[in-house]
């Protein structure tokens, strides 16, 4: 099947007015869109024991959520149901594709594309999301409320896993058909609910929360610090009051602080957050694929559930697979380019990196880390 996917969105206009500020349309986003998977395809991965997958089943006012692994009677309901199946990316390369519809975004903000399947009349009630999502339409229609901005005390219905906002008030409303999409930034109160049969993709992002920045940038600090390095008040004035703590020694310890803070050398941590896999990398023989790069292999593909990065410095480059992290001189730039942007290397693509030494080692690093795949 093709998957020659182009979205008609103006990129410059979209990331200065809708990215993470409002609600954005795009009617025949993709046209001619033909889904890469079927409804039937879609049920069987959720089948499966390795792939996490969820059913919403609405009665009135009330959702009920089940866990898969599913068999063949849970999708056979008497009120109106929504299947949703995490990271269909990871197991269909035609799934994967979609994420390049999206390439104006850095690729290690994408977290994976869900795919969710609703008979009539079905969703998964009133909600936000902390992050961005892009909606696509695969088959039949489904009708999409957007209501108020929501935060973390917005009051959610009593439920232990779902959450459902307790009060929605619509403001807009669009109906999708096949190839339309809606982009959603964080925050939105938005509800869909099928119309017959219907079939969306969801594109959805990552963003680290502060806490973990704050965390993973202070656990880098603390082992480039030296341990025997102490708070120091010379030169301090007679105190009057034993026992008091000073506005001046809180100044003098923010002051230290800082120049603490200021000792740090590297942003290595951030690359290291931002490309830690959703789980393990499937990997098959090792030993087999290594052999296989060395000799003569056909082309190098990213693997589907690969997160791979990399930022420039002045002595280097410093590339960031699945949570890891290895410096490499810019001889591997080029090839570094060619695999972000077509996602692989092909054959004279190859003997040309694999002629570069530092290229080579970065193959090798790559292929250990679980982010390539040999053929």
């Amino acid at each position: 099947m093709s998957t020659n996917w182009e979205l008609s969105v103006d990129r410059e206009t979209f990331l200065a007015r809708y990215w993470q500020k409002k609600p954005l349309l795009l009617k025949n986003a993709i046209s001619g869109f033909t889904p890469p998977l079927s409804s039937d395809q879609l049920a069987g991965l959720a089948l499966e024991e390795d792939v996490e997958s969820r059913l919403i089943e609405r009665r009135d006012n009330s959702w009920t959520l089940h866990h898969g692994p599913f068999c063949e009677a849970d999708f056979h309901r008497e009120h109106p149901w929504n299947l949703l199946v995490q990271a269909v990316d990871h197991y269909i390369p035609a799934v994967a594709e979609l994420r390049r519809l999206i390439d104006f975004i850095p690729q290690w903000r994408i977290d994976d594309v869900m795919v969710s399947y609703a008979v009539d009349g079905g969703g998964v009630g009133p909600h936000y999301d902390n992050y961005d999502v892009f909606l696509l339409q695969g088959e039949g229609e489904k009708l999409w409320q957007l209501g108020q901005f929501c935060d973390s005390a917005s009051k959610l219905l009593p439920h232990g896993e779902l959450r459902i906002l307790d009060a929605f008030t619509p403001r807009e409303e669009y109906l999708l058909s096949p190839g339309d999409m809606l982009y959603v930034p964080p925050g939105i109160a938005h509800w869909g609910v099928a119309r017959g049969e219907s079939m969306t993709f969801s594109i959805g992002f990552r963003a680290p929360r502060i806490v973990d920045m704050v965390s993973r940038w202070v656990d880098q600090l603390l082992q480039q610090l030296e341990p025997d390095q102490f708070y120091q008040d010379g030169r301090r004035a007679p105190m009057t009051r034993p026992g008091e703590i000073h506005p001046r020694d809180l100044e003098r310890a923010m002051a230290q602080l800082q120049g603490a803070l200021d000792q740090s050398s590297n942003n290595y941590w951030f690359g290291e957050l931002v490309t830690e896999p959703r789980e393990e990398p499937l990997q098959g023989n090792l030993q087999e694929a290594r052999a296989l790069l060395r000799g003569r292999p056909r082309c190098i593909e990213l693997s589907s559930t690969a997160r791979l990065a990399w930022q420039q410095e002045a002595d280097g480059i410093q590339v960031f697979a699945n949570g890891e992290r290895r410096e490499f001189n810019e001889s591997v730039l080029p090839s570094l380019l060619l695999m972000c942007d077509s996602w692989r290397l092909a054959a004279a693509e190859l003997d040309d990196a694999l002629a570069d030494a530092g290229t080579t080692q970065l193959l090798e690093y790559l292929l250990e880390s679980g982010v390539i795949d040999v053929q």
